[in-house]
């Protein structure tokens, strides 16, 4: 998992704690961990250009294929989007985790 201009905003320690109980492997555990992060990477982008208006998003593109990392890509969202995406994107991957939990104890 390579470093994101928003990971500081994730907090997955529920989902993490649970599925430790349910792989046997590390290698399991990786290869859950690589799915999630995909998906949590789909969801946050998905949050983001739905709020960024359309005339803005190869902007953000570029900006993000060029230094993932760099934390103003934050700054340069929030003076685009009226809503507080710090505040969205912890909304979005708190429900993405629960939605993964129920998965799992529904086929626990």
């Amino acid at each position: 998992m390579s470093k994101l201009f928003y990971d500081h905003l994730i907090t997955l320690d529920n989902l993490e704690r649970e599925i430790s109980k349910i792989t046997e492997t590390p290698e399991e555990k990786e290869e859950i961990w690589q799915i999630i992060d995909e998906m949590v990477h789909h969801r946050v982008l998905g949050c983001i250009l739905d709020r960024l208006p359309k005339e803005h998003h190869h902007q953000f593109l570029s900006l993000f294929y060029e230094c993932p990392y760099d934390e103003k890509i934050l700054q340069f969202i929030e003076e685009l989007v009226e809503d507080d995406i710090e505040d969205l994107i912890k909304k979005e991957t708190k429900v993405f985790s629960q939605e993964i939990l129920q998965e799992i104890f529904r086929k626990g």
